[in-house]
This record gives structure tokens, sequence and C-alpha cells, in this order.
């Protein structure tokens, strides 16, 4: 194996690197640490602590009730507000037909931390601000991020929806047209 040649070295170069050897102080090498683990705690959630408790519904026509947020719709809870202390609410909505766009088409926003809407059957056409207009058939999904300004435009005579929102009890803002 050949032997490598020394570098030759300017005395410029060679000054250099000792001045900064002599200037600069050297860095203790990083030693490894352990991570530490917090011991503080966020502020929780009152609603969030509380025991929660089991909800089981089953379809019953009667369950269905005008005594939503929309005279157009029936509700049919499904008793996750009560089982959850008002985390959460969950209800299948029948939009009553014929659609009457000037009842229904009006511009609005809910102050909610989360919205999902489900159709179960039917089809339902809204409309959402930076969207537009979106025909939602059984079995589409989407959701509603919080104060997004939003309408229906038009729905099947047969649609039901299923909603799930939190929290539970929220409010709802009407636009101006």
């Amino acid at each position: 194996m050949a032997k490598k040649k020394p570098r030759k070295t300017t005395a410029r170069a060679a000054a250099k690197s000792a001045a900064q050897k002599k200037s600069a102080p050297r860095k203790a090498a990083a030693k490894p640490s352990a991570r530490r683990k917090l011991i503080s705690k966020p502020t929780p959630n009152k609603r969030a602590l509380r025991r929660q408790s089991v909800a089981i519904s089953h379809h019953r026509e009667e369950d269905f009730k005008a005594d939503g947020l929309r005279t157009y719709a029936k509700y049919r809870d499904l008793g996750i507000a009560d089982a959850t202390h008002g985390l959460a609410r969950a209800h299948v909505i029948r939009l009553i037909g014929p659609c009457n766009p000037e009842e229904v088409s009006k511009l609005h926003f809910h102050d909610v931390e989360f919205q999902m809407v489900y159709v179960l059957k039917g089809w339902v056409k809204t409309y959402m601000d930076g969207i537009g207009e979106t025909l939602y058939k059984e079995n589409a999904c989407w959701t509603q991020p919080p104060k997004i300004r939003h309408l229906i435009m038009d729905y099947s005579d047969d649609v039901e929806l299923l909603e799930v929102i939190l929290p539970a009890d929220f409010k709802t803002v009407e636009l101006a047209a």
C-alpha cells in the first residue's frame, strides 16, 4: 500500500489554526440524556372527566320528533348527549319533503368544535364557503369545520342523515342573505 504524502501547510494556515485553538474554548462533547417526563398535567375538561354511560338506541318511528333546530326536519335523538354529559350529540335527521328552497336555503353557521354528517338514505345538496355546491348521495360523509358558513340547497323526499356534533349544546347563527 502506498504511503500518503503529508499535506504541505503554509505558515499562514498553521498560524490561523493555532490561533483558533487558543482563542476558542473547546466545547464538551454532548452527553446523552434521558428525556424528562413532564409532571404538570393540562387542565382537564370537566365534561370529559365525568364517567360516561352506555347509550343504546333502537329504531322506533315514534322517536322521530319535530322538536329540533329546523322546522322542516324530524330528529331521532340517539341518547349520546345524556350518556356523555353534553360532550357530544348524535341524531338521525329526516328532512321533510318536498324540499322548499325558500325555507331551507338560509346561510348560517354553528358554533361547534366538531360536526360530521353521514347520508343514510337519499341525497342532499349543500353549499359551504370555500367548497361550493356539493351533492351527497347515500353513504357519503362530510365534516363541517367550526363556524363554516353553509346552507342546504335541495334534498330528496326520503333523505335521512346521521349527524354527530361536539359539544351537545351549541349556538346556530343565521346570516342575512
